[in-house]
Parts: C-alpha cells; sequence; structure tokens
C-alpha cells in the first residue's frame, strides 16, 4: 500500500479496487427525514436540537437530515419533513411541514404496523448524501451530483447527510423503495429516480434495498441479475444461514447462498489509516421447486 495512501480520496481507492456494491445499502425499512438548512454535525445522535437528536435514536427509524441542494430555500420559510416506509407493496412517503425543530419535540413516530401521518407523496425522492463532516468525499462528489441534476431539470432531489459507504461515492437514496445506489452521475441518479415511479427498479450501480440486510441485499439482486424483474415490490427476503431466499409473488422462490470477500488494507473514509475491507457477493442461486 501506498504510503501516502490514507491521504488520497477513499472513493478514488475504492474505485481502483472495484469493490463489489452489492450488499453495502444502509438498513432501515422506515426513514424520517427533516430538512435542516445549516449545517450538520457529524454524529446525528448527538445533534444540538434536542427533538433532532431523539429522532436519531428513535427505535424501527433511522433520520435523515436534508436540504435543497446548494442549501437553498427561504430563512424563516416552512420546513419539510418526509416519512417512508420501504416495505414491499406496502412502500410509500408522506410529508408535512413544521415551523422549526423545536416543533419535532415529543413527535411520536408510528410503530411498524401503523399508518404514516401526512400527506402523499406521489413523486420519488432522490437523496443524494453530501455529509461533508462524515467524509470528504461526500461533500466533494454528492454536491456536484445533487446539482447536476437539479440543472438536469429534477425537481425531487435533496441533499441528505450520511448514508454510508462514502467509498462509493456519490451515493444516493431512493424513496419510497429504498434502494441505495453509489458511484452515480447525473445520468444514472436520474435513471434511478426515475424507475421508481411506475414501481420499478434500476438495478445498475444498486448498491441493495434498505429494508433487506446487507445478506438479503446481495441475494435479491442477484435474483434480479438473473430474471431481469424489476418491480421493486416483486420480492421478499428471508435471511438463512447460508444467504437469504427470496420468494417473488408468482411462487418462484431461489435459495441465494452468499459469502464474504476479504480484501486487501487500504483507508476506509478519507484520511484513516489503511484497514482490510470486507464484502460480500452471490455464489449461486438455487431455484427452489414448489
Amino acid at each position: 500500500m501506498d504510503p501516502d495512501a490514507r491521504w488520497q480520496r477513499c472513493s478514488l481507492l475504492a474505485l481502483a479496487r472495484d469493490e463489489p456494491l452489492a450488499g453495502t445499502a444502509p438498513v432501515a425499512r422506515r426513514w424520517v427525514c427533516v430538512e435542516q438548512r445549516g449545517s450538520w454535525p457529524s454524529d446525528l445522535t448527538t445533534h444540538p436540537e434536542p427533538a433532532l437528536a431523539a429522532l436519531a435514536t428513535t427505535p424501527g427509524w433511522r433520520l435523515l437530515l436534508i436540504r435543497r441542494p446548494g442549501r437553498r430555500g427561504e430563512r424563516g420559510a416552512a420546513l419539510r419533513v418526509f416519512l417512508a416506509d420501504t416495505s414491499p407493496d406496502a412502500s410509500r412517503v408522506t410529508t408535512f411541514t413544521v415551523d422549526g425543530p423545536e416543533d419535532l419535540v415529543g413527535l411520536e413516530l408510528p410503530g411498524p404496523d401503523e399508518p404514516l401521518p401526512g400527506t402523499p407523496v406521489r413523486d420519488p425522492l432522490l437523496l443524494v448524501c453530501t455529509h461533508g463532516r462524515r467524509d470528504r468525499c461526500c461533500a466533494v462528489d454528492g454536491r456536484a451530483l445533487a446539482l447536476s441534476a437539479v440543472d438536469a431539470g429534477e425537481q425531487h432531489v435533496w441533499e441528505c447527510s450520511h448514508l454510508g459507504g462514502h467509498r462509493f461515492a456519490p451515493t444516493a437514496l431512493v424513496l419510497p423503495t429504498g434502494y441505495a445506489y453509489g458511484r452515480l452521475d447525473p445520468a444514472t441518479a436520474i435513471a434511478a429516480r426515475k424507475a421508481a415511479f411506475p414501481g420499478e427498479v434500476d438495478t445498475t450501480l444498486c448498491r441493495g434495498r434498505s429494508t433487506w440486510s446487507p445478506a438479503g441485499q446481495v441475494a435479491e439482486l442477484a435474483v434480479r441479475a438473473a430474471t431481469g424483474l424489476r418491480d421493486a415490490d416483486a420480492l421478499q427476503v428471508t435471511d438463512t444461514p447460508d444467504g437469504a431466499l427470496v420468494s417473488a409473488r408468482d411462487g418462484r422462490s431461489w435459495a441465494v447462498d452468499v459469502a464474504p470477500i476479504v480484501g486487501g488494507p487500504r483507508p476506509l473514509s478519507c484520511g484513516t489509516d489503511p484497514s482490510p475491507w470486507q464484502s460480500l457477493e452471490a455464489t449461486a442461486v438455487h431455484p427452489v421447486d414448489r
């Protein structure tokens, strides 16, 4: 390893090693996204706003802070809040506004079987990670991607806080389907968002669906590669000791073997010391007889 590697951008080092994307999406079935136009702390659980720190630790939910690309927005204007459920056949986004974070004090997010409050959102959202305090690659590549998507005419693009996988920057999350992506450019980012409008998934540069575990993400993408299925809600995933069982609504199912890949040391984030990286791969996809 080059002794100066820790000072190189982690996304360029990962790209040079062609590290796999599958199985690296954040794991969260439900998301709460709160607009905040100021700076974001590195760790949202230590946010100086008590309401936001509380939301960051709410069981069953993952908090994202969001803002319009380029930190656009009128000062004093109402702040948007989006709630998203990524469950197949129940994926949806709703929204409401608040005057400020203090209005979120005491907000009780619904349980796993309870409906989402707010107004339904028809158009899918593209959330691009630009969390510079977590990693320089997200600040540089993520902001450029978000601005380019807006310049291309996309209206449903937001910058967001840490999605994980900054070594794959620029990264993004599509809601309500919950599919995460990496190494995007404006064309692939826009294609990923637009695929979700008819309830489909574009698997190009896909890291996986946040609904599933890392092994489940790998297994689902392997089945989609083998079958060409694009319906985002066509598949359910159940973890197994050797990988995952993937079941389709048409009655078909597949047992997918998943194994780890261990790579040589490199900085896992910009400025850190080199350490081994680990990923997952699907080693076999077995149709299961009905």
